[in-house]
């Protein structure tokens, strides 16, 4: 999988990243997705535990973090069906919330809107249609509002600085 992240953002911050999350022992298996292509991995997309928090109050979400697809594949429908899977099993498993930093004109076809709008605001500068979310069941994002934490290896890996 660094080979996919590596390919499709040109730097190692993202395989770095999953590396960290499966070394701190974050990662569900669950919620680690991979495209292949033969017997070469050429997409893979993770969704990682993460809490919003307002106050005393932290309610659980998921960030869509990292998505990559390898270059060789890209703009193939590659990454839009990672997204579309990954978040059918986010709902099968009972998750309701999903958090995303990414372009603003791709990920509102998968029904992400402007966090915003619900009160959530992330813990580093962000342009505000870039930090998005999706409620999984009706009503999920009504009254969360709050910062969101997210685990230890995105700061540690840098993944909040560009």
């Amino acid at each position: 999988m660094s080979e996919v992240h590596l390919q499709a953002f040109g730097q190692d911050g993202e395989s770095r990243l999953v590396n960290a999350l499966r070394s701190d022992g974050v990662v569900n298996p669950d919620l680690s997705f991979v495209a292949v292509h033969g017997d070469r991995i050429i997409g893979h997309i993770l969704f990682t535990p993460v809490q919003i928090v307002s106050g005393t109050v932290a309610s659980p979400a998921l960030a869509l973090a990292p998505l990559g697809v390898h270059q060789d594949y890209q703009c193939r429908g590659i990454g839009a069906a990672l997204i579309e899977e990954g978040l059918d099993e986010c709902r099968r498993l009972g998750h309701h919330i999903v958090i995303v930093v990414g372009h603003p004109l791709y990920y509102p076809r998968f029904g992400f809107t402007a966090a915003s709008d619900a009160g959530i605001i992330p813990p580093f500068p962000c342009p505000d249609d870039a930090f998005m979310a999706l409620s999984l069941k009706p009503g999920a994002l009504d009254g969360i509002g709050g910062m969101v934490r997210y685990p230890a290896a995105f700061d540690a890996v840098g993944a909040h600085t560009s």
